[in-house]
């Protein structure tokens, strides 16, 4: 906070607990209101500054963050598994990924216009004010990165509440930011719940805008809270993403990239396509072969580098998705494989097996709730309009995937998606193209220009 490594005012702790094994590990001392309001107010002076640092200066800062986070990759790699339980093929991924946000960041900020003239006119785009970043547990240090690099792009300054079960992780980050030597008060780091922390910055009039990534449920009182003072809000929020495999896409090539695509982060993961819509006249064979590569998944130790399912990253997270297989199996839907028994041998741990279901109907509640594990639901579909019905027949629209050998008809299926993101044939990513949600997956986007712009406000200069 403002430059400094402080003891909270709050006092209260939370345990740490290694999902791995179900070990306390260590515990975090909870930031309160008045370190928040001490974290905020921090911001605001340094907001004085900062926003009228040139873009020069601020891609000099951007290079400098990078260079911190890159020098501690591996001990961020390391902790992500211990703490949080992601696999080592995914945490790998992850941290490369918030090192490549610097970098895509600068290369868009070198060639972005912060004075475009518009008609007879001049606009000034002018950083937002104090943006107040709230992150869940999946991917942590990744989202604070993505959302980090944008702010310091706009010229606006930071509260970060990072969530409390990614406190080890944080801690690491934080000291990345502080040697890498931004302006005291630039980013602050207030550990603490959602019910304390991020609440009083919902509410708090001097922070400008909140971005936020997390579930929908959380998301929509956020949005409430922050209407009160007029914030501007980017809310990356929940999924459940369908997986179209077109009549044409090569299935033994094609399914074993959508059970990928499905187990991303061990299902942990907001744009995880947990929906697989197949042809019904192929649904035996895309049986067949879900079945066996799933089987041959290895749900095992994080830090096994061929491990491609970890725990859940808590009991609690653990009692819900088996609840959820549960529902399914009472729902009707066919158990291809997997289910409610742990794997053999890892009995300490929050693990989940790989599981599928198989003859789901779109309204079933396990192809309709964001499950946050390792669960598939299998839905045949009639032809490609009912499979486009069915894919947009959902309260969400972050991600979807397409598979076809036919690029052209894969394009024109996705351009009739309700998604924020379309992959076709298999799983990508851009830094510079926009990510987020239509319907209640969100509002707003990040990445590149598009996520620039919500860290700006555009003053006209007219005459």
């Amino acid at each position: 906070m403002n430059g400094e490594f402080v003891t909270p005012h709050g006092t209260a702790t939370f345990d740490l607990i290694n999902p791995t094994t179900n070990e306390k590990t260590a515990e975090v001392v909870l930031g309160d209101e008045i370190d928040t309001q001490n974290a905020v107010a921090a911001a605001k002076e340094a907001f004085k500054t900062f926003s009228k640092t040139t873009k020069e200066e601020r891609i000099a800062y951007l290079e400098k963050l990078r260079s911190a986070v890159d020098h501690r990759k591996d001990e961020l790699i390391n902790i992500m598994i211990d703490e949080y339980g992601g696999t080592h093929q995914f945490s790998s991924m992850a941290v490369q990924f918030a090192i490549n946000d610097f970098t895509a960041m600068i290369d868009m900020l070198k060639n972005f216009d912060l004075e475009p003239n518009v008609g007879t006119s001049k606009v000034r785009l002018e950083p937002v004010g104090v943006v107040g970043i709230i992150i869940p547990w999946n991917m942590s240090n990744g989202f604070i990165c993505t959302k980090i690099s944008t702010a310091i792009a706009a010229g606006c300054t930071a509260v970060v509440k990072p969530s409390e079960m990614s406190a080890q992780q944080t801690q690491i980050l934080a000291e990345c930011f502080h040697e890498a030597g931004l302006p005291k008060g630039v980013v602050n780091f207030v550990n603490g719940l959602g019910d304390v922390v991020g609440e009083e910055m919902t509410r708090n009039p001097d922070i400008n805008k909140i971005s936020f990534t997390g579930s929908t449920v959380v998301g929509k009182i956020i949005a409430k809270g922050a209407v009160d003072t007029m914030k501007r809000v980017t809310l990356e929020l929940g999924g459940k993403s369908p997986n179209i495999i077109l009549d044409d896409a090569n299935l033994e090539e094609a399914i074993p990239t959508a059970i990928i695509a499905a187990f991303l982060n061990s299902g942990q993961a907001c744009a995880a396509a947990t929906r697989l819509l197949v042809p019904e006249n192929k649904l035996e064979e895309v049986n067949i072969i879900a079945k066996n590569f799933a089987e041959n998944l290895k749900v095992g130790n994080p830090k096994d580098s061929d491990t491609a399912i970890g725990p859940m990253v808590s009991q609690k997270q653990y009692e819900r998705v088996l609840d959820y297989i549960k529902i399914g199996e009472k729902e009707g839907a066919t158990l291809l494989t997997g289910g409610t028994e742990k794997p053999q041998g890892l009995e300490a741990g929050n693990f989940v097996k790989a599981t599928i279901f198989t003859n789901v109907n779109n309204n079933m509640r396990i192809a309709r709730e964001e499950i946050f594990g390792p669960v598939l639901s299998i839905i045949p579909y009639k032809d490609e309009q009912d499979a486009i019905a069915i894919a947009n027949d959902t309260p969400y629209g972050l991600s979807a995937y397409i598979s076809s050998s036919d690029k052209e008809r894969a394009n024109r299926v996705a351009s009739q998606i309700d998604a924020g993101r379309v992959c076709i044939n298999g799983l990508s990513h851009d830094a510079q193209a926009p990510f987020g949600g239509f319907k209640q997956s969100g509002i707003g986007r990040e990445y590149g220009i598009f996520g620039l712009e919500a860290y700006l406000e555009p003053k006209a200069i007219l005459g």
